[in-house]
């Protein structure tokens, strides 16, 4: 017979960067008993990562971050940079080991709160909340209960979607033989590489140390690589594009993120909710999903307290109108990708234009961006976008770990 524990306030399924930050804000906040549900060691345990988001000023998170960033560099496919200094934001990086260290390490000062390594299995709607059936690494059956179950595992399938890229990448963390980065400066997007024939890849590099840095290959596409050709990619950008010189590989890490206007469901059952990634965060045209987390975690823990809607939307309806748009031309090629973003970043303030990602502009703002966009082709997409169907995902897009972004 399974074993059950008692009823919690809330139970997070997964131990990532949803589920922890969650956790961290429902603690913070009063919300007396949480346990979180982590999975054992094994095949369902995410890889070490990186996450990166921009805020102003000291936040929760600050003894947890790596390194930051004053300044950004956009370089286009012709050489041409742009560099903005977005005071009073700064570019953070988070590792995800540390990160995981430190929200645990706050969770034990919480009596009530507890984090549980098992497999968890299903979510299911009982009169009072819900329950989640585990097992537990000795295959003993292991029933939680809580008043709201929050589930932040990867979803298996993608929904339909009129639109749907990956962002796909392989990172390497390089040591060079001398000095080699400003550390000043993180570079978002360095057109220099050569580009697919549909979609656009670019170079991300974020200084560790003047001889040490996370040096990136991203694509937008349809389709992932293997790892031998982001190898290839990677070697090209270092040597003959970086022009690094002498360096060596210390680790590397590589994810694939669902960039797509399809519709995530947050509610599952009257007592279950899915969030992170698995709930909408992921921001359709960029990737972003870590700053989406934060805000999502905070409204959840203030509405259990407040009884207001439990998992609010991640991002604004104009928001996701608009990246829908922006994902359409991009496939369709109606807009030259690497242009198009180096003309934004540099026609638009890098302040204004990283509030507006993160859903933070007015809407005369956002018009104003709009213009600085290739007006025409944007138009014909808007057009077209309500009398396109949505599709199911591809099988080939099942096997999508959206907790392994770098963003």
């Amino acid at each position: 017979m399974p074993k059950h524990s008692g009823q919690a306030d809330a139970v997070v399924i997964g131990g990532g960067a949803a589920g922890l930050s969650l956790a961290h804000w429902l603690t913070k906040t009063g919300t007396t008993a949480v346990t979180v549900v982590e999975a054992q060691d094994g095949p369902l345990r995410p890889a070490k990562r990186t996450w990166c988001y921009w805020n102003a000023g000291p936040d929760d998170y600050e003894e947890a971050v790596v390194a930051s960033w004053s300044r950004l560099r956009i370089t286009g496919a012709d050489g041409a940079v742009v560099t903005c200094e977005p005071a009073p934001l700064r570019y953070h990086m988070l590792r995800s080991a540390p990160f995981e260290e430190w929200v645990r390490s706050r969770l034990t000062q919480y009596p009530a709160t507890r984090i549980v390594r098992a497999t968890a299995h299903a979510a299911d709607n009982v009169p009072g909340g819900a329950e989640v059936h585990c097992t537990t690494a000795d295959g003993r059956g292991l029933t939680l209960r809580g008043r709201y179950v929050f589930d932040s595992r990867p979803l298996r399938r993608m929904p339909p979607a009129r639109t749907l890229l990956l962002q796909h990448f392989r990172g390497w963390f390089v040591r060079t033989a001398s000095p080699c980065f400003d550390p000043e400066v993180a570079d978002l997007m360095d057109f220099r590489v050569p580009q697919p024939r549909q979609g656009l890849a670019f170079g991300y590099v974020l200084p560790l140390a003047p001889d040490r840095a996370l040096v990136e290959y991203t694509e937008f596409s349809r389709t992932p690589l293997s790892t031998a050709a982001y190898e290839t990619a990677l070697r090209h950008y270092t040597t003959d594009v970086l022009r690094l010189g002498p360096l060596i590989v210390e680790s590397a890490e590589q994810g694939v993120i669902p960039m797509t206007d399809a519709r995530f469901a947050r509610r599952i059952g009257h007592s279950v909710f899915r969030i992170g990634a698995a709930g909408g965060a992921t921001r359709p045209a960029t990737g972003y999903t870590f700053a989406a987390i934060q805000r999502q975690s905070r409204a959840i823990a203030a509405a259990l307290g407040t009884g207001g809607e439990i998992v609010p939307r991640p991002h604004g309806r104009r928001a996701l109108a608009m990246d829908a748009v922006l994902l359409r031309a991009l496939d369709t090629g109606r807009i030259d990708g690497p242009r198009f973003f180096t003309d934004l970043f540099a026609r638009t303030p890098m302040e204004r234009l990283l509030r507006f990602l993160d859903g933070r502009t007015t809407p005369w703002e956002e018009f104003g961006i709009g213009l600085r966009t290739p007006v025409g082709p944007m138009l014909r997409t808007v057009a077209e976008l309500p009398f396109l169907p949505r599709r199911p995902a591809r099988a080939a897009d099942i096997a999508i770990r959206p907790e392994e972004s770098l963003r």
